[in-house]
């Protein structure tokens, strides 16, 4: 156990799962979708759709998706803030099933392309997103990452985790799945380092890669 799990992060907020965690789940969640974010919606499950209001989970999550981090004091300011950069928001109460009870599901939007992100807040500003669109994935924000949407074929995993060696970026964790077999597939990656950017673009050139997107650490 370390310190932070003591006595808790550095935020804004009454609560590190409600406030402090629902912003870095969002925070996370906005690095998911290039480009602008026009709309969001976010679906409240269990204990975030309880007792959000009174825990500023709502202003924490409009703010994540902002950029701001948890110990922005701007968090307070979030509706302000969104109005102000033109995004559209709405909130609602959602059934997840048996997950984690502050859980949410964040839907991100512009022209290009839409996202859906799961995530849940684990207790002590500790969060870990683990659902993208079809996708099962393991993000937990305390280290550097990479997430590769690509074709099932077999080698996949294992040219990724050669691009990874050549550079001297170890994994962490890595966890695979797929939506059927020779359908698309994802990986999420955990790294003790950032993927350097020609072995990124050395992969998004790839035939069988559909795109290989870094999520850098969250705030903490």
């Amino acid at each position: 156990m370390g310190l932070l799990d003591m006595i808790g992060p550095v935020m804004i907020g009454p609560s590190s799962s409600h406030t402090a965690g629902a912003a870095k789940i969002a925070w996370l969640a906005r690095k998911l979708l290039p480009g602008e974010l026009e709309r969001v919606e976010f679906g409240l499950h269990g204990s975030f759709a309880e007792t959000g209001e009174g825990h500023g989970t709502k202003k924490a999550l409009l703010a994540g998706v902002l950029g701001l981090p948890p110990d922005d004091p701007r968090i307070k300011e979030a509706e302000k803030l969104a109005e102000e950069a033109g995004l559209e928001y709405t909130f609602k109460t959602v059934e997840l099933g048996d997950v984690h009870p502050n859980s949410v599901r964040i839907t991100l939007e512009n022209p290009r392309e839409r996202v859906v992100v799961y995530g849940s807040s684990l207790g002590g500003g500790l969060v870990k997103l683990w659902r993208l669109d079809d996708f099962e994935i393991h993000l937990t924000g305390e280290a550097p990452s990479l997430l590769v949407k690509h074709v099932d074929t077999p080698g996949v995993i294992a040219r990724v985790a050669r691009v990874l060696a050549d550079d001297e970026v170890n994994i962490a964790h890595l966890t695979s799945s797929r939506t059927k077999k020779g359908g698309e597939a994802m990986m999420a990656i955990e790294m003790d380092r950032p993927l350097p950017e020609p072995a990124l673009a050395y992969l998004n050139h790839l035939s069988y890669i559909l795109w290989a997107r870094p999520v850098p650490p969250a705030p903490r």
